[in-house]
Parts: C-alpha cells; sequence; structure tokens
C-alpha cells in the first residue's frame, strides 16, 4: 500500500490547518482524534493519521502519515505517483481544487474502477477498429485490388453497423454489461477469420461483422460512462477511454511491420485479438451494470420530443465522418501509393502525427467539462479539417507538419463529440439513439470513402477527394453552433426530464 509521510514543525495556526479535512483528489470525513478517512475518491482504502509532539512556546512536531489503495484497475500504478505528490501537498487542501491530470469532478471508488474497466475494454475494441484500415492496402497487393476496390470494401464493412443498432436498441431493455461484454468477445472471434480470408470480398464480410460487434462495444462503453461519471467529468471519462482506443488502435500499428514479412505478412495481425477475449472477460467480471440502469427511470421513453436533437447529432455526425474516415482510413494508401512509403515508414508517420493527439484529447476533454461544450467543437473542427486537407495536398515536411496540427485540433472536440449522444436522451431510449446516431456516422463514412476512392482512381490523387469532402466539417460546425445545447456541469436527469419524473432518481445515486 502506497504511504507518504511528512513531518513537519508548526505553529497552533498551521496545526490548525492541517487537522481541517481535505477536499481536493480526496474529500475526508474525521474519524476519531487526528485520524481521517475519505468520504469521497478513487480509493480502495485511503487514512490519514496526524501524530503531534509538542516542542514548547507554542510550537509543534507534526507527523502526517498517509496510506492508500487506488480502485482503479490495470491503470491505477500510473496515478500513484501524482497522487502521493497531492499528498505531500499542504497549501489549499482544504479547498475545492482537482490537478491538471484529475478529473475536474472528483471520481469516488466506483467511478474510478468502471472508468478503469471501460478502458481496458477500449484497449481491445480500438485494435479492432483499425485493424481492416492498417492492414487493408497489404491485403489489397496479395488480391491485387483496386483503390475503388479497397473504398468499396471499406464502405461495404460499414454494413455491420445494422448489428450494432440492433444490439444497442436491446441495451434499453436487457441492460448495457451483458451486451458489452458479448458484443466484444464477439468481435475478437470474428476479426481473427479475416488472417484465412481467401478473398476480399471474405475479409470484408468477416470484418463486417467483427466491426459491427466493435461499434457495439464502443457505443455502450460511452452510454456506461455517461451513466455513471460525474456531471463535471463525462468529458474527461470520454479522453480516458478515447485514449486508451488509441492505445489499442496504436497496438495494430505496432504489429503492422509484419505485413513487410511477405505478401501474406498482413495475416498475422488479425491473429492478435485472440488474445483479447481473456482481457473483456475479466474485465466483465468486475463490471457492474450501469445504475442509471438499474435505478428508476422512464423505461418505455420514446424519442418523441427529442427528434430535433437527434437530427442535429445526425447530420453533424454524418458530415464529419464523411471526411475524418477516408483522412484515416486511406491513409495508408496514399502514403504507400502517392509518397512511396514502407509499411515500417508508414508505422512512423502515424505514430509521429498521431501519438501527440493524445495531450490535445486530455486537453478537449478538461475545457469540455470545465468551459463547456459548443465553442470548442466548432473551433476544433473547422480548424482540424482545413489543416488535414492541407496535409493531403503537401509533400516532404509540410506534409508531416499539418498531419500532426490537423490532428491534434481535431482531437480537441473528440470528448465533446463523444459525450452529447449518450447525454441528450433519456436513459429508456439512449441506446436507440445513440444508435440511429451511429448508424448515420457510418453511411457518412461510407459515402465519404467511395468519393474519396473514385476522386483518387480518376484523379490519381487523394487530395482531391478530400478537398470536396472538407465542406462536410465545415457545414457540421454551423449546426452545433446553431443547435446544440450546452451540457458540461448538467446531470442527465436536467437534460432529460422525463428520467427525473420518473422517480426521485437522487435517492438512489451516491
Amino acid at each position: 500500500m502506497p504511504t507518504v509521510v511528512r513531518t513537519d514543525e508548526v505553529d497552533a495556526e498551521q496545526l490548525a490547518a492541517r487537522r481541517r479535512a481535505r477536499a481536493d483528489v480526496v474529500v475526508e470525513r474525521a474519524d476519531g482524534d487526528d485520524r481521517y478517512v475519505a468520504d469521497r475518491g478513487p480509493f480502495r482504502s485511503y487514512e490519514r493519521r496526524l501524530d503531534c509532539e509538542p516542542l514548547g512556546e507554542g510550537r509543534f512536531r507534526l507527523t502526517e502519515t498517509t496510506s492508500f489503495r487506488l480502485a482503479i484497475p490495470l491503470w491505477g500504478p500510473l496515478f500513484v505517483l501524482p497522487i502521493r505528490r497531492e499528498m505531500r501537498r499542504v497549501e489549499g487542501r482544504d479547498a475545492p481544487r482537482q490537478p491538471w491530470w484529475a478529473p475536474p469532478d472528483a471520481f469516488d471508488a466506483r467511478s474510478a474502477e468502471i472508468l478503469g474497466l471501460l478502458s481496458i475494454i477500449s484497449i481491445v475494441v480500438g485494435y479492432l477498429g483499425t485493424l481492416l484500415t492498417q492492414t487493408l492496402t497489404f491485403a489489397a497487393d496479395e488480391f491485387r485490388a483496386s483503390t475503388t476496390a479497397q473504398s468499396t470494401t471499406l464502405a461495404a464493412v460499414r454494413v455491420g453497423v445494422l448489428l450494432a443498432l440492433v444490439l444497442v436498441a436491446r441495451a434499453d431493455r436487457l441492460g448495457r454489461r451483458r451486451l458489452l461484454i458479448g458484443a466484444a468477445v464477439g468481435a475478437c472471434a470474428t476479426a481473427v477469420l479475416g488472417a484465412v480470408a481467401p478473398s476480399l470480398v471474405v475479409l470484408g464480410a468477416t470484418q463486417a461483422v467483427s466491426r459491427g460487434l466493435a461499434t457495439t462495444g464502443v457505443v455502450l462503453i460511452t452510454i456506461v460512462a455517461a451513466e455513471e461519471m460525474p456531471a463535471g467529468s463525462r468529458a474527461y471519462a470520454v479522453s480516458v477511454m478515447t485514449m486508451a482506443a488509441a492505445l489499442g488502435g496504436g497496438m495494430a500499428l505496432w504489429a503492422l511491420p509484419l505485413a513487410d514479412l511477405g505478401t501474406q505478412g498482413w495475416r498475422l495481425v488479425y491473429l492478435i485479438p485472440v488474445l483479447g477475449i481473456p482481457v473483456v472477460l475479466r474485465a466483465g467480471r468486475a463490471l457492474p451494470e450501469s445504475k442509471r440502469f438499474v435505478g428508476p427511470h422512464a423505461e418505455r421513453a420514446t424519442l418523441k420530443g427529442h427528434m430535433g436533437r437527434l437530427g442535429a447529432l445526425c447530420a453533424t455526425f454524418l458530415l464529419i465522418s464523411a471526411f475524418a474516415a477516408p483522412a484515416s482510413q486511406l491513409l495508408n494508401e496514399f502514403l504507400k501509393d502517392e509518397r512511396g512509403f514502407s509499411g515500417g515508414r508508414i508505422s512512423l508517420f502515424i505514430v509521429l502525427t498521431t501519438t501527440p493527439a493524445g495531450v490535445a484529447i486530455v486537453v478537449g476533454g478538461r475545457v469540455a467539462d470545465v468551459r463547456g461544450r459548443r465553442r470548442l467543437v466548432v473551433g476544433s473542427v473547422v480548424v482540424g479539417a482545413v489543416l488535414t486537407t492541407l496535409s493531403f495536398a503537401s509533400r516532404g515536411w509540410p506534409m508531416w507538419v499539418w498531419s500532426l496540427a490537423g490532428t491534434m485540433a481535431g482531437a480537441l472536440s473528440v470528448p465533446a463529440l463523444g459525450m452529447y449522444g449518450p447525454e441528450l436522451f433519456p436513459t429508456g431510449a439512449r441506446g436507440r439513439a445513440n444508435g440511429v446516431i451511429q448508424t448515420v456516422s457510418v453511411v457518412g463514412s461510407a459515402l465519404g470513402l467511395l468519393v474519396a476512392g473514385i476522386a483518387a482512381d480518376r484523379t490519381g490523387s487523394l487530395a482531391r477527394g478530400m478537398a470536396i469532402l472538407v465542406a462536410g466539417p465545415l457545414i457540421a460546425a454551423a449546426v452545433v453552433w446553431r443547435t446544440y445545447p450546452e451540457t458540461a456541469h448538467r446531470e442527465l436527469e436536467e437534460l432529460n426530464p422525463e428520467d427525473a419524473a420518473a422517480s426521485a432518481l437522487p435517492s438512489v445515486l451516491p
């Protein structure tokens, strides 16, 4: 158990200050003389003790001993050092304050554990969501497929979203947890079949099922986070899970040099998802059902009265996805054929230009929770799309710079956009609404891939297609500005009064 010991010589006033309960990374309550335990905080166990020795003339030797065990599975060791540093801090500890790396609203043990478990599953679905994108250009070489055939395959794989639409809607009746774990395990199992695919068509078919199940997992992960996290830290939670998913996608990149081993080397990358099955099952055993699904809510809630919100969200995600899908999923083909990159150099480019976006995602999550969502989304979507378009039209070092800047700018909007869908619909219809949004988003990505692929085959460059599709994010930003409400700091029941009216829900929430 990590333990922090601090010994100081203090006066009576300083002693009184140290005897006040903390209210920063932990909210304490007194539990006896000079002993404090956690009333709220991301701890499985926590204790702070004070031992005071009088020195005379109003001076004291004060020894403060703080012991804690974090309630964060897998990721806990990453937070031990910064929390130890906070435990040693004296100034301002009795005033509400969160360090830059912590959620704006303090987590309790349940929230911290659930976010940790959801992040573990996010790694797995992140790998699955990147798998086809990173390997398709190498599979196409074996199957001798054109850029149009690749774009068509990527677009056809999107039919798997219909499976996600059905399963996510069922989560409004059956619960989130069971469907989340089942979908993640099924996605791993069907992804492995790609290793023995005899043709591009079969590869696309197996990926359609796998991606549909993985998409189900992504939507349900976000819904559970929305229903479990504090009102002032929901976007922060999305930023953490997005980084975990990016880590999973990065693992697919780390494995990509296997494609350079031979014509069929790409198939080895499809064997790795089998390792994700025990990971998901172990996380699933510890993951509880969402408290808002279990608690009283409007079980027969419909989307009637929410169609304006649904339409605005669908339009936004369709337009952004039409640009983002080819920008990411045809990037390998662009780098390989138009810029002459090898598999290893493609990996280097993507790692160097996307890894720093993790910082932007964290910043975006915190800004969205503290400052609000709408302005952040508008600015980052516009700037990110324009800079990304410039990267496809550039060569040499400017291409690397524009790609890095565009990725970081766009990443700022990810946490806010990711949480809008779950926030704006009642518990009993949250799955259905987000299934519809995801379906429309996938339709947008399919359309974008087709447009970009056809433009690339006809003009010999993907840049022309991206220049056409950049209009989508610009229009989407206008939709957000004109129609989206501000949701930061607002409880889900305030945003969806039918849940609040169903029962005295606050009485069952911590």
